[in-house]
């Protein structure tokens, strides 16, 4: 069975993508609690402390010694910024998904870009991979934004294809190919 190494990748503004630990989980439980971020991605609520310290260590450990994916915590200064995770990995055909979010207070700054960036060149340079996608709810604009300052091309919208609390969305479908590495 293939498995994603338990890596830390640092990026270029000094910010790091590392495993979550449970002294993250306070931050998780409020981050996920945003509205901005409800609105996109099907979480459980509520969303308590004790939930987000079983999914930071237990759940995403389990995750990468399955073969699933890879659960990173996007750190700025020693802080939990958000998250960024690969799933949906396909060993065969070398490809996989890429999603991620960011809490409130760290929006706008392109830590969120970056990240996408170095993880999804990690996947194609350094773990052999051939396509990496970003499924975007089509009315998500700074998701798409995130996307194409990653270097990620649309290809187009796959009608139906996610859900949130509100109900089923369109997905704008983005990617990254082999000789498209930063």
């Amino acid at each position: 069975m293939q498995v994603l190494p338990d890596v830390v990748i640092e990026l270029d503004d000094g910010s790091r993508l590392t495993a979550f630990t449970t002294l993250d989980a306070p931050a998780i439980a409020a981050a996920v609690d945003d509205s901005d971020i409800r609105r996109w991605l099907p979480l459980p609520r509520p969303y308590p402390v004790e939930l987000a310290a079983e999914w930071s260590t237990g759940v995403s450990e389990s995750v990468r010694a399955s073969g699933a994916g890879l659960v990173r915590c996007i750190r700025v200064d020693g802080a939990m910024a958000g998250c960024i995770d690969v799933k949906r990995v396909d060993w065969r055909a070398r490809t996989a998904e890429i999603g991620y979010w960011l809490s409130p207070d760290h929006r706008g700054r392109g830590h969120a870009s970056r990240a996408v960036a170095a993880l999804s060149s990690w996947l194609l340079v350094e773990q052999s991979f051939e396509r990496i996608e970003l499924r975007i709810a089509t009315e998500n604009r700074p998701s798409a934004a995130v996307a194409e300052r990653a270097g990620f091309s649309f290809e187009g919208i796959a009608r139906n294809a996610g859900f949130t609390d509100a109900g089923r969305v369109d997905l704008g479908i983005w990617s990254r190919i082999t000789g498209e590495e930063r």
